[in-house]
């Protein structure tokens, strides 16, 4: 696992998100994104157990403050980036977003892990929420493909990526331990091109040819 340097990751992931929504790019939006921080412990583990009915089966988040602090540390910026949504309004957090194992090279591409928390769920925040997201990653971060996995059953968040352009990819039998076991998910994915986004200078890590 890769140890991030805690506030210092966090740091250069808000300059980032600084720059993105400084250039406009959450429009009308409702909502808006900033880093996930060690300060977001107690809120966040809140919300988690405030929503535990929500991500059963889906998804295992952290329940304590160790399991907090450990999956924190897996966000070095550059490898992994957490993100949470937030309501302009207030500032209430909807949702969270990782932006996670981020390869440069001939790939471009990162996985995506997101949930809802139940108070603010129902409510649309966490499809506007993952389409800021998808502009950040292709705009800012320069991406060129994104990939979610999702169990088969889970319908709503099937349905969110579908709205939101990505494209059915294939069935992975037993991809990912959640829960005890491992679980079969199918692969949905997005580029840059598909979302209309990809008119700037590649990553400079992308090779010449």
């Amino acid at each position: 696992m890769i140890q991030g340097d805690g506030a210092g990751a966090s740091a250069r992931t808000a300059a980032e998100l600084e720059v993105f929504l400084a250039g406009g790019h959450a429009g009308s939006s409702r909502v808006t994104l900033r880093p996930l921080t060690r300060r977001d412990q107690g809120e966040f583990l809140d919300l988690v157990r405030a929503s535990a009915d929500l991500h059963h089966p889906w998804m295992s988040l952290p329940a304590t403050p160790e399991e907090f602090r450990s999956y924190i540390d897996r966000f070095d910026h550059v490898t992994g980036q957490g993100l949470l949504i937030c309501v302009r309004e207030n500032g209430t957090i909807a949702g969270t977003v990782n932006i996670n194992s981020i390869i440069r090279g001939r790939l471009q591409s990162a996985s995506l892990g997101y949930a809802a928390f139940a108070p603010s769920a129902g409510r649309g925040y966490m499809s506007e929420g993952l389409a800021l997201v998808l502009r950040y990653a292709f705009q800012r971060l320069r991406l060129h493909r994104l990939e979610a996995q999702i169990q088969p059953d889970n319908h709503a968040s099937i349905k969110m990526v579908r709205r939101l352009g990505f494209r059915y990819e294939g069935y992975s039998p037993e991809l990912l331990f959640i829960d005890g076991a491992w679980c079969d998910h199918e692969r949905w994915a997005i580029t840059a091109n598909m979302a209309g986004d990809g008119l700037w200078d590649p990553h400079p890590t992308l090779p010449h040819r």
